[in-house]
């Protein structure tokens, strides 16, 4: 996969901050003998939104998960803002961990059951031993992306696709990360409610520097939202 990051001057001190995200030569999937994702490399300058393009299948979600330390790859590198990852999952350090947030393509595969959407948004805080900013954090968050009235009361199964992924992408922010990936995060909403997310997380990005890596099978979308498009490499 081709990179496109000028190189300094010569003789000049590079002064640019490592980039959000540098994944190199990563192979990975669930079954050594067919690997979905073959020496794939993908970099996410600091502050950049960047759209990962492919159809359903080729693995674009499997590179996500290697890129949020949510799945170990068999081969390769990843980097967060300059930080080799050392471990994925919960061996990976917090500090990295909650240094991305992620957002999902199917909300209800994503969120406890039995919890109210205030508690989903909430949980973040809670596991890093931050229950105390959860009175300021949680109606803010709950305002950013359009969650109202009594909805924060309520459970998965009591509301929409569309209003259980507002909270979905709430709790991504929550712990205001430093890379946002979003996994096919409009593909099951309408067109008022993907243009209502993608505006929450351009705002947040806005406001914080944040990077953005979006997967995605829509290159329209990913044109309009991104600085550039990625072509998830065949084979």
């Amino acid at each position: 996969m081709p990179e496109t990051t000028p190189a300094p001057a010569p003789g000049a001190p590079d002064a640019r901050p490592a980039p959000a995200l540098e994944l190199r030569d990563i192979t990975a999937g669930y079954d050594r003998r067919t690997p979905v994702v073959r020496g794939v490399s993908l970099t996410v300058a600091d502050g950049e939104a960047v759209g990962l393009l492919g159809p359903s299948g080729c693995g674009k979600s499997t590179l996500a998960r290697v890129a949020a330390l949510l799945h170990r790859p068999w081969s390769g590198t990843v980097r967060l803002s300059g930080r080799p990852a050392r471990g994925f999952r919960h061996r990976a350090p917090r500090e990295l961990r909650t240094s991305v947030g992620v957002v999902f393509q199917q909300p209800r595969l994503a969120a406890d059951p039995r919890l109210t959407l205030a508690d989903l948004i909430a949980e973040p805080l809670r596991a890093t031993g931050r229950r105390a900013e959860v009175p300021e954090r949680l109606p803010e968050l709950a305002a950013s992306v359009g969650l109202g009235g009594d909805l924060l009361t309520r459970r998965p199964h009591e509301v929409s696709d569309g209003q259980l992924q507002r909270a979905c992408l709430a709790r991504a922010l929550v712990l205001r990360p430093e890379l946002l990936i979003c996994d096919e995060m409009t593909a099951m909403l309408d067109a008022s409610t993907a243009a209502a997310l993608v505006a929450a997380v351009e705002e947040y990005r806005r406001a914080r520097g944040a990077a953005l890596l979006a997967v995605g099978h829509d290159r329209v979308l990913l044109g309009r939202w991104c600085d550039r498009v990625v072509d998830f490499p065949a084979g």
